[in-house]
């Protein structure tokens, strides 16, 4: 069955691999120290002849993902990194932070060669779960499958039990979106009487999907793979049905770092994903993800040759992806400003059967402030994501210089 879902480029040799990647390296390097203006600051000095290799990335700095809002705000919309007008991008999106991308045509996110992986082929339905609000996720499953020649169904989110009676009646066959919300689709399908068993298969991401949900989702008939992916970087690595790791998209450059520093780790050491984009239109080099992973160093029993990482192993910093949404520490900040007579906050994530859920602590050392469903709503609008709160006394929080607290397990 997986035989069909390679292409040519998957069965490289590294040394052909390496050849097509450092060579289309190299011309997107002067493209981009000739097009765009905050590359051209970023790369000063560095010609682009002396990247022949993979240690050859060091003599690249580091960008940190933390940086866009910054290198945004002081050149917007898009810091300067495009080599082509912003204006002249099929979508310009908003991601929490705010971070702002380009959207392009065609596959731009290159996320088609994960459904491929996961046999998703034309004449298949896809019900799309991810958001087409705002943030790209929702087109770059759409874009995919139109490549592939996939109808979709662009259900969003919300509205759960519309959704479900959608799929009831359409019967799609593939899902995309979170793990976490599959499982909701599922469990209110058996609950309402309504047969969502159409869906056979789905591809998730945006959270992560340890193995008792995966083994639930099976249990509940539809079986998933993973895709590693960002608004910023479109696809990074996929799954296979093999389920031996996660092989690094044919047009990336991957490297796991030690986190802080420009050093590489040795293989099957965890360290932060550090990738360098092949897009022509909007280069990524050595861009920081903030999220931690290893390298697999067995070989493959598919056949495919890409380096193989683990996946998402955790967080190098407290940025952190709730319900398939980035929440940072300047985000907390920003609803500390909005808030009176406060004296810490401390944003606490959790799960629950698989499902994530946040709290909000908020400290105070006085005997007035706004109101729980106040604080709520500016939570909402700051994070777009809805939160718990409790009000504690000043002094309950560690001084410990933690604003984001995931006590998250993926057992």
């Amino acid at each position: 069955m997986d035989i069909k879902s390679k292409d040519s480029m998957e069965l490289r040799s590294e040394k052909e691999r390496d050849s097509y990647q450092f060579e289309k390296l190299r011309k997107i390097i002067d493209l981009a120290k000739s097009n765009s203006e905050g590359w051209k600051s970023i790369l000063e000095g560095i010609k682009s002849d002396s990247i022949q290799k993979r240690n050859d990335l060091n003599n690249i700095p580091i960008t940190q993902k933390s940086s866009l809002s910054k290198f945004q705000s002081l050149n917007p919309p898009l810091g300067g990194l495009t080599t082509k007008n912003p204006n002249n991008f099929r979508h310009l999106f908003a991601s929490p932070g705010p971070i702002y991308e380009p959207g392009g045509e065609g596959d731009f996110w290159r996320m088609s060669r994960a459904m491929q992986a996961a046999n998703f082929k034309k004449g298949d339905v896809m019900y799309n779960t991810f958001s087409y609000h705002l943030t790209p996720a929702g087109f770059m499953m759409d874009q995919a499958a139109s490549k592939l020649g996939i109808g979709v169904i662009p259900g969003g989110t919300g509205n759960t039990e519309l959704q479900v009676r959608i799929i009831s009646e359409l019967k799609p066959n593939r899902y995309v979106g979170t793990p976490s919300f599959l499982k909701i689709i599922l469990e209110m399908g058996k609950e309402k009487n309504l047969d969502v068993s159409s869906l056979k298969t789905g591809l998730v991401g945006g959270e992560a999907c340890p193995p008792s949900l995966r083994n639930k989702l099976n249990e509940l008939g539809c079986n998933v793979l993973q895709s590693y992916g960002t608004a910023d970087l479109g696809l990074v690595a996929y799954e296979t049905w093999d389920m031996q790791g996660m092989f690094c998209d044919e047009d990336v450059i991957v490297e796991i770092i030690k986190p802080g520093t420009n050093q590489v780790v040795p293989d099957g050491e965890v360290g932060e994903l550090v990738v360098t984009t092949l897009n022509e239109e909007y280069p990524l080099f050595r861009f920081a993800t903030g999220d931690l992973s290893a390298v697999m160093t067995e070989k493959s029993k598919c056949g495919r040759t890409a380096m193989r990482i683990k996946g998402w192993m955790g967080r190098a910093d407290q940025t952190t992806k709730v319900r398939g949404m980035f929440v940072r520490p300047e985000q907390i900040a920003n609803i500390g400003k909005e808030l009176k007579s406060i004296s810490k906050l401390r944003l606490v994530i959790n799960n629950v059967n698989h499902e994530d859920v946040i709290k909000m602590i908020v400290e105070s050392n006085v005997s007035e402030i706004e109101t729980i469903e106040k604080i709520k709503d500016i939570i909402k609008a700051e994070l777009k994501l809805r939160s718990d709160v409790e009000i504690v006394s000043a002094g309950t929080i560690p001084n410990d210089g933690i604003v984001i607290e995931d006590k998250r397990t993926y057992e």
